[in-house]
């Protein structure tokens, strides 16, 4: 569960640490005191995407801590397979800079915002004011009731069988086109192949050639360059050459080498200068000796070059992609030709495939119609209890073609009125009714997770009276099992709290300021009052709220 939330820099709270025990903890305050920013904090600490409009003004980061104790031991190993260490306690950390940049820390270590969320999705479910919106979409529906039923490993099975037809179809799809848009689509493959085989590409020949080509176009300078090397080397006419010079130099010094080491080591180096020398004229004589080139030579290279190109605008941007291409072209139009033979045994496997997709889908079809029986029995007993008796809930189910989720076709009707037949959710149900139906949704949906704690930001929205009492009761009552942390406007919610918190607004040096304090008894007594009431408190509110307070706690 969360113990602990420290926020520092985060839109308009300086600073501030909140502290939430188990059971049932109450967020209260005037409308804009900042609510929705430790809504915002949680998402954020989370792993969710999160703003720079986050940061407090004139402030070079926010940054948001928060502490958890007692792991569900599915997020503990988890964290584990992550690589991260964990005893009795997770430590997230979360930081978010005016630039936009943000850093995640998991337990002090390094972490990614995706990694977070994924390791977080098992520690806190968010029901905002959205969540009430969403029940009125009925594509929601089915996935609804598929966390009831808690039938994945029906849907996996189903899933694998119905990716397998999908894959067998689309090549029946593809071999069984158009047979004249089939033929131009053959005669093109053929064309390729035929191009690309003629062509008779080696892998590394475009390099060759380029070489090849600099060195042709570049002959004459090359050739009268090495001319005037070998002419300095092994001399020209009556001039001697350096090899010559280095010769007479090492005979020199070699008749006189015995008198000292000194003129022994010259002489070394003379006598390996004279052979390095020797050796280069040489390698340039060879050199000289094969640059005698055609000059029809450079058209067959440039033309070798330009056909190289033009299959690269076509085929690939190397000569190995383009050998892949004419590999790839074969194995198509070789599988095009023998299409017959493999339609056939096409055709069979999808039959086999859709009858068995079809068994598990209808297995997967009756995981949900059990589930609804039970769900129903639990919604219309909560929301009977939640002062809507006589509810009627129905399951409007049509059978559809094999889809990735099965064959079901589900939307949730409804009836808030005796005599009246079930109808559409989104068309029949009030705000306040929508409030109390998803209170009831997830309340039956509890039980199926192991989510420690569960956040309800305004959940009695449009309600108030008895109704919004009934809520707080069923707040109460799931917080038995889990820790609930509601934000509410409703006194009869708030006085249900094991743990009142408040938020407020305030302003100091023209810079507005929010704070979070846990109310004692009579603090408590206070907030209820101003709740009831508004700013106006009297004494008979101030008794009202008492009685309420003691009320619950009795």
């Amino acid at each position: 569960m969360l113990c602990e939330l420290k926020i520092e820099n985060v839109a308009v709270i300086e600073k501030a640490a909140v502290h939430f025990g188990s059971g049932l903890n109450v967020l209260s305050g005037e409308t804009g005191a900042g609510k929705s920013i430790l809504i915002d904090s949680i998402n954020a600490i989370l792993g969710n995407r999160t703003s720079r409009e986050l940061v407090r003004t004139h402030t070079p980061k926010a940054r948001i801590w928060a502490t958890f104790r007692q792991i569900p031991e599915k997020v503990q190993h988890q964290i584990e397979q992550a690589g991260y260490e964990i005893e009795d306690e997770l430590l997230l950390y979360r930081e978010i800079s005016a630039d936009g940049k943000s850093v995640c820390r998991v337990n002090g270590m390094p972490a990614t915002a995706a990694v977070v969320r994924s390791l977080c999705s098992g520690l806190i479910a968010i029901h905002g004011q959205h969540d009430n919106q969403s029940l009125m979409d009925p594509s929601t529906h089915l996935g609804v009731l598929d966390a009831f039923a808690q039938n994945q490993k029906q849907h996996e099975a189903y899933y694998q069988v119905y990716r397998q037809l999908c894959k067998v179809k689309k090549k029946i799809d593809a071999l069984t086109m158009n047979e004249e848009e089939k033929e131009k689509r053959m005669e093109l493959l053929r064309f390729q192949c035929d191009e690309i085989e003629m062509a008779q590409l080696l892998p590394g020949e475009e390099e060759e050639l380029q070489q090849r080509r600099d060195l042709i176009r570049h002959a004459q300078k090359i050739t009268e360059q090495l001319t005037l090397a070998y002419h300095a080397l092994d001399g020209a006419e009556e001039e001697p050459g350096a090899t010559e010079m280095l010769g007479s130099a090492s005979v020199a010094v070699d008749s006189i080498q015995n008198i000292g080491a000194e003129l022994s080591s010259v002489g070394e180096k003379l006598n390996e200068l004279y052979y390095m020398a020797k050796d280069a004229a040489s390698d340039i004589a060879d050199l000289l000796g094969r640059m005698d080139f055609d000059p029809r030579e450079l058209d067959e290279v440039e033309d070798r070059l330009d056909l190289i190109y033009r299959l690269k605008q076509k085929y690939g941007q190397s000569i190995e992609e383009i050998l892949d291409y004419g590999e790839q072209a074969r194995a198509e139009l070789s599988s095009m030709e023998t299409s017959t033979q493999q339609l056939d045994e096409l055709y069979q496997q999808q039959s086999d495939l859709y009858e068995e997709a079809k068994r598990l889908a209808d297995l997967l079809t009756q995981t949900r119609q059990d589930a609804f029986q039970r769900f129903n029995e639990q919604i219309t007993q909560a929301l009977t209890f939640l002062n809507m008796p006589g509810i009627r809930f129905a399951l409007n189910y049509k059978k559809g073609p094999l889809a990735s989720l099965g064959q079901d076709q589900i939307e949730f009707y409804i009836s808030t009125n005796a005599g009246e037949d079930p109808k559409p959710l989104a068309k029949i149900a009030s705000g306040g009714e929508l409030s109390r139906i998803l209170l009831a949704v997830k309340s039956a949906l509890a039980d199926k997770d192991e989510i420690g704690t569960v956040i309800y930001d305004e959940i009695d929205t449009g309600v108030s009276g008895l109704a919004a009492g009934r809520i707080g009761e069923k707040l109460k009552q799931t917080s038995k099992g889990r820790q609930v942390i509601c934000i509410t406007h409703t006194a009869q919610i708030a006085a249900l709290a094991d743990e009142h918190l408040l938020i407020q607004k305030k302003v100091h040096d023209n810079r507005t300021f929010t704070e979070i304090q846990s109310l004692d008894e009579e603090q408590r007594v206070r907030e209820l009052a101003r709740i009831i009431s508004g700013d106006n408190l009297t004494e008979l509110a101030l008794a009202n709220a008492r009685e309420m307070l003691h009320l619950h706690q009795g």
